[in-house]
């Protein structure tokens, strides 16, 4: 009996390719939308992921990696003679005022350290070593600049805050929350560019463990040597600023709002075309139900038309999704579809088409046997 479900909604072959449209359209939607979500926050903190880090000690009570308190870079020093540390490095990170060859300028967030090399940062350089930076006037520019700065190449000269630096390197997937573009120079280098903000000052200490070291006991000595700090490890500053532009920007409702828009897109699709076909072959069921089939006969016709409707609207909106990857990448954003987010999609796409499912169920639910012999 589960046959006629398949046969019934198949009866009409235009209305079962608007359904499964519907569908895709909605899977398509929320895959997208979640994609660029989740590109956008791996943006916020790909240079803390990035920088091997075990501990951060920011300003007290910075909210993001991006919205920074300078404070004394002595403070490095009381950090250096805990034990258990391996290592630690004062990380300046400010924005500075590019001039472009056209006379406009424009804004790049610098990373500036001593020594970049043991800390992974910057990553996928070309042109140049990290310990070039320090030997003159130089930085380096992330390759998405070119979309606010123009186009550059190593060897060529901008004027950064009104010093004229040589660029001798470019790095790639180096980019921030809010786009502004990624640059990278020695520390003493920003220090002398940007003096009022930055002598004798420092954004973040950088820390990395020795083997075997006592993490939170760490954490707890920094904390108490440097009580006008806090320490975070990278893990949690990462969630730190992640939560900031989720809750502060609107963008988390605004994923939200879209997932829900899409959710119900394809529930009312789904609900309305499986009730429509319901109502057609109104007769037909209440031939199962003559010959003795039970609600449960029914739901099984329902559910299956549901989960076909499901699987086959899934793959047309999942391949979209995909194929928009490389579209989204040319508007210098990330459109990141993790494996375990499109299972969570595919099953839930199958649920909501079942719920709706109980829509038409409910009408066939109460059907009366006797109809299928009336005139």
């Amino acid at each position: 009996m589960v046959d006629l479900g398949l046969k019934t909604l198949l009866h009409d072959k235009l209305r079962f390719a608007i359904t499964t449209l519907g569908v895709a359209f909605a899977v398509t939607l929320v895959l997208v939308q979640i994609g660029l979500f989740v590109g956008l926050l791996d943006n916020s903190t790909i240079t803390i992921r990035k920088l091997d880090a075990d501990l951060w000690v920011t300003s007290k009570n910075s909210p993001n990696l991006d919205f920074v308190h300078q404070f004394p870079e002595s403070n490095v020093y009381r950090v250096r003679s805990i034990p258990g540390i391996e290592r630690a490095d004062n990380l300046i990170l400010s924005f500075m005022q590019v001039a472009l060859p056209t006379g406009a300028e424009e804004t790049t967030v610098v990373y500036a350290m001593k020594d970049f090399e043991p800390w992974g940062v910057p990553w996928r350089v070309r042109g140049a070593n990290l310990g070039d930076l320090r030997r003159g006037n130089f930085v380096m520019f992330d390759e998405s600049a070119e979309k606010r700065f123009g186009k550059f190449q190593i060897g060529d000269y901008r004027e950064v805050n009104g010093r004229r630096l040589r660029i001798v390197g470019v790095t790639t997937e180096a980019k921030s929350f809010t786009t502004t573009p990624l640059s990278f120079m020695a520390y003493e280098k920003a220090q002398e560019i940007q003096p009022d903000l930055l002598s004798g000052k420092t954004s973040y200490i950088v820390v990395k463990l020795s083997r075997g070291a006592d993490r939170e006991q760490v954490r707890r000595e920094i904390a108490k040597r440097l009580p006008y700090n806090d320490v975070y490890t990278s893990a949690e500053w990462a969630e730190r600023s992640r939560n900031y532009w989720i809750e502060n920007t609107g963008i988390g409702f605004n994923a939200f709002l879209t997932v829900f828009l899409g959710c119900l897109v394809g529930v009312v699709v789904v609900a309305q075309t499986l009730y429509a076909s319901t109502m057609e072959h109104i007769k037909e069921f209440g031939t199962v139900k003559a010959i003795g089939g039970s609600n449960l006969d029914i739901y099984r016709m329902l559910a299956k038309q549901a989960s076909i409707a499901a699987g086959f609207g899934f793959v047309l909106g999942y391949l979209p999704a995909q194929a928009l990857k490389p579209v989204v990448a040319r508007a210098d954003l990330k459109l990141i579809i993790e494996p375990g987010f499109t299972a969570m999609v595919a099953a839930g796409t199958l649920t909501l088409c079942l719920c709706s499912s109980l829509i038409a169920f409910r009408k066939v639910a109460g059907i009366d046997p006797a109809l299928v012999f009336r005139s």
